[in-house]
């Protein structure tokens, strides 16, 4: 392989199938189980990470707590915001408290549905001034944007996080990392790794359970 293919090949934006070695920055998901199946151990940082969900409030933000806390808690430096675009409910500020996040860094940003909120999304994520974006999007999301958001997390260095319904399981993504969760009846959620760099799809059951 000559030299220029060699650093073709290794720019962090290129695609590697399964078993290829990558060095990668993360951030522990704080679920030992999930780390164990996540290249470098963790959330990979300064990329796109989409997580499909059938609908909110199944525990999602749960499985994302340990990750902003240890990046956004009161007193790190430098101080960073953690970006809601687009939730579907308000976020509630004592549990974010309770959780270990400072409710002054977080910024909530409900623009109209669609474009807006991603446009939004992909401001934050390229300022530089966010630790991790937040985002919720529909079922019909142009695979522009969607390179768009990837691109502007590696500029400002920031996790993004992309909730999508489980129809879009199908598609094809430019993220990362794609997610998909699942409710357990008895409490807890399983977790579908559908798609990761130089990984193997897998799964991994009753995280967060009782």
């Amino acid at each position: 392989m000559n030299e220029r293919l060699a650093e073709l090949v290794r720019h962090p934006l290129i695609w590697r199938a399964a078993g290829s070695a990558v060095d990668v920055e993360t951030v522990p998901t704080g679920f030992r189980r999930l780390d164990e199946r996540l290249p470098g151990g963790g959330w990979p940082q300064a990329t796109l990470i989409e997580i499909l969900i059938p609908g909110p409030g199944i525990g999602e933000l749960q499985l994302l707590m340990p990750a902003l806390r240890a990046l956004a808690a009161p007193g790190r430096q430098p101080a960073r915001w953690v970006a809601w675009l687009a939730p579907p409910c308000l976020p509630y500020a004592p549990a974010l408290a309770a959780a270990g996040l400072d409710p002054a860094r977080m910024l909530v940003v409900r623009p109209r549905a669609g474009v807006d909120a991603l446009w939004a999304m992909e401001q934050s994520l390229r300022s530089g001034a966010c630790a991790a974006a937040l985002g919720w999007a529909g079922p019909v999301v142009d695979d522009h944007l969607l390179r768009r958001l990837k691109l502007a997390a590696g500029e400002g260095g920031s996790l993004a996080f992309l909730f999508r319904p489980v129809g879009c399981s199908g598609e094809a993504s430019p993220a990362t990392l794609r997610l998909q969760l699942e409710p357990r009846a008895g409490g807890g959620l399983d977790v579908a790794i559908i798609k990761c760099r130089s990984a193997a799809p897998t799964r991994v059951v009753g995280l967060l359970g009782p």
